[in-house]
C-alpha cells in the first residue's frame, strides 16, 4: 500500500508541476520587454545588496533563455566583473547516456554560445568549476515558494549540479514577483535554494 501511496504522490506532484508550468509560462510570456527590463534591473540590484553576493568571490551566473522572458542579470555579471570576481556559467556536454552538467569560467560574456541546447554557454574549453570554486550560485525559475524550494523546466538541470558545489556555495533563485508563491508541490530529489530574491522582496531561507 505504501508503494502505491508513494506512486499516486509522486503523479499528483508531477501533474500539478506541468499545470503551474503552462500557467506561469504564459503569465510571464505576456510581460512586455520593457517590464521585463525593469523587474530584471529591480531583482539585480537586490542580489548586489547580499552579503551572500559582496562576500563571495565567485559567481555563478546564468544567461537568459531567447524568447523566454527569463530574468536578466547581466548587470549582476558586469558588477562581479568590475568587483573583480571571478563569474561562471552553466553548461550541458553531450554523452553517450545523455548529458554531463556543471559550470564553466567565462572571462567575458561574448565567450557565450549556444550550442544548440536553447541556451548560451561557455565553450566546452573554458575551465571547469570543482566543489569549492563556486562561492555563489544565481538560479532561474519559473516559480520559487518561501522555503526555497524552485519550480524549473523540468530537466532537472539544478537539481543535478547544484549538489556538486553545495556546501560551499549558496544558492540564490531569481524570479520575478508574480512567480513567488506560498506553496510548491515537491519531490524528494527537489533541491530546496538559500535565498530567494524577487523584484519586491528578499527571503532568506532558515538552514
Amino acid at each position: 500500500m505504501d508503494g502505491f501511496d508513494s506512486k499516486l504522490l509522486h503523479e499528483i506532484s508531477r501533474r500539478a508541476k506541468r499545470e503551474l508550468r503552462r500557467k506561469l509560462r504564459a503569465a510571464r510570456q505576456a510581460l512586455p520587454p520593457r517590464g521585463i527590463a525593469q523587474r530584471s534591473e529591480q531583482i539585480a540590484e537586490r542580489v548586489l545588496s547580499l552579503s551572500d553576493y559582496r562576500s563571495a568571490r565567485s559567481v555563478a551566473c546564468f544567461a537568459p533563455m531567447p524568447g523566454k522572458n527569463e530574468v536578466d542579470l547581466s548587470s549582476v555579471d558586469a558588477a562581479a566583473r568590475r568587483a573583480q570576481k571571478v563569474v561562471y556559467y552553466p553548461f550541458m556536454d553531450p554523452t553517450e547516456s545523455g548529458f554531463r552538467t556543471g559550470f564553466r569560467l567565462v572571462a567575458d560574456p561574448s565567450e557565450l554560445v549556444d550550442r544548440g541546447r536553447g541556451f548560451a554557454e561557455p565553450p566546452p574549453a573554458a575551465p571547469e568549476a570543482k566543489r569549492g570554486d563556486i562561492d555563489l550560485v544565481l538560479v532561474p525559475a519559473l516559480a520559487a515558494d518561501g522555503m526555497g524550494q524552485r519550480l524549473g523546466y523540468g530537466a532537472g538541470f539544478y537539481d543535478s549540479t547544484l549538489p556538486d558545489v553545495r556546501p560551499p556555495a549558496r544558492a540564490v533563485v531569481v524570479v520575478f514577483g508574480f512567480q513567488l508563491l506560498a506553496e510548491l508541490p515537491v519531490e524528494e530529489h527537489d533541491v530546496r535554494c538559500d535565498v530567494v530574491v524577487s523584484d519586491d522582496r528578499i527571503i532568506e531561507i532558515d538552514p
